[in-house]
C-alpha cells in the first residue's frame, strides 16, 4: 500500500474530531496499514502523555519494578550478537513487544476513549447553555409581567404583529391562526436573549400570561423538543432548522403545550 493517512487526519483522529464517515474510512485504512497504525498509536499515546504531563503521579512499587525489568531486558537484547546498532524508538519498542494486531486494538480503544471524552465535554457544554437559556427567558418573562410599560406592539392581529418585526430581526416566523377561544395574542416586544435579537410574543391563556421567545438558530443540528421547570413556571421549547422557540408560563402544562404545538405547526406548514 503506497497511500498513507496524512498528518492532519492522524491529528484529528487523536483529538476525536473526525466525522462518522471519516472515522469509518480511517479505521478501515488502519486495519490494512501497519505503518499508519504505528503513527496513529504514537499520536494517541503522545496526546495522552501530554494531557497527564501536568499531573503529579507517583508510580507504584510494582510498576517501578516492572520498568526496571523491561529496561534490563532491553539492555540485554542490545548486547546480544547480531543486534543492530541503530537506536530503537519508543514506538518500535511498543510495536515489538505488543505486536501489530495488539497495537491496533490498543489504538482503537484509545481513540474510542478520546471520542467518548469529547462527546461528554460537548454534552456538558450543551447542558450549561440550556440551563442559561432557561434562566434568561424565565427572568425576561417575569420582568415583562412586572413591567408597567405597555408592549412595544399591541395587537391581536397576527398580520400586524409579524410585519412589525421586519427590519428589526434577521429572521422571519409564522404565527398560528384558528387558536382556541381562550387563547389570544396580546402583542409583542423586541428584546435580547444570549445577546441575540429575539421576538417576544405575548399570549393570554385564560388569566395566565405566556411569553414565547423566537430567535435565530445557529447551525443545522438535529431539531428537538424539551421541557423544564423554574419556580412554578413551565419552560417549554422546540427547534426547527433555523429557529429556536421557547415558551414560559405558569399555565397548566397541557395548555401551554397546545399553544407551543400550534406555533410549531405554523413554522412548518406555511412559507415565511
Amino acid at each position: 500500500m503506497t497511500d498513507h493517512l496524512s498528518n492532519a487526519i492522524l491529528n484529528a483522529l487523536a483529538d476525536g474530531e473526525l466525522s462518522g464517515d471519516q472515522l469509518a474510512g480511517t479505521n478501515q485504512h488502519l486495519a490494512e496499514c501497519p505503518a499508519c497504525t504505528s503513527k496513529a498509536l504514537y499520536q494517541s499515546l503522545l496526546k495522552s502523555a501530554t494531557a497527564k504531563a501536568g499531573q503529579r503521579y507517583a508510580p507504584s512499587p510494582q510498576l517501578q519494578e516492572r520498568l526496571v525489568r523491561l529496561a534490563s531486558h532491553a539492555n540485554a537484547e542490545s548486547q546480544a550478537p547480531g543486534f543492530r546498532d541503530a537506536p530503537r524508538s519508543p514506538i518500535r519498542l511498543v510495536w515489538g513487544s505488543l505486536g501489530w494486531a495488539t497495537a491496533a486494538a490498543l489504538l482503537l480503544v484509545s481513540v474510542s476513549l478520546l471520542f467518548v471524552q469529547h462527546n461528554a465535554q460537548r454534552d456538558e457544554r450543551a447542558s450549561a447553555e440550556h440551563a442559561a437559556l432557561v434562566t434568561e427567558v424565565f427572568d425576561r418573562h417575569v420582568a415583562t409581567l412586572a413591567d408597567s410599560q405597555p408592549l412595544q406592539v399591541i395587537s391581536t392581529d397576527r398580520h400586524t404583529v409579524k410585519p412589525w418585526f421586519q427590519g428589526k430581526i434577521p429572521f422571519s416566523f409564522n404565527l398560528p391562526q384558528g387558536l382556541p377561544s381562550d387563547i389570544a395574542l396580546d402583542g409583542a416586544n423586541l428584546t435580547y436573549v444570549g445577546n441575540q435579537p429575539v421576538a417576544q410574543l405575548l399570549y393570554s391563556i385564560g388569566k395566565h400570561r405566556v411569553s414565547v421567545f423566537l430567535r435565530q438558530r445557529s447551525g443545522k443540528a438535529e431539531a428537538n423538543e424539551w421541557l423544564a421547570e423554574r419556580s412554578g413556571f413551565h419552560v417549554m421549547g422546540f427547534d426547527t432548522d433555523d429557529l429556536e422557540v421557547v415558551a414560559v408560563s405558569d399555565v397548566d402544562r397541557a395548555r401551554l403545550s397546545d399553544l407551543v404545538g400550534e406555533i410549531e405547526k405554523a413554522q412548518t406548514n406555511a412559507p415565511r
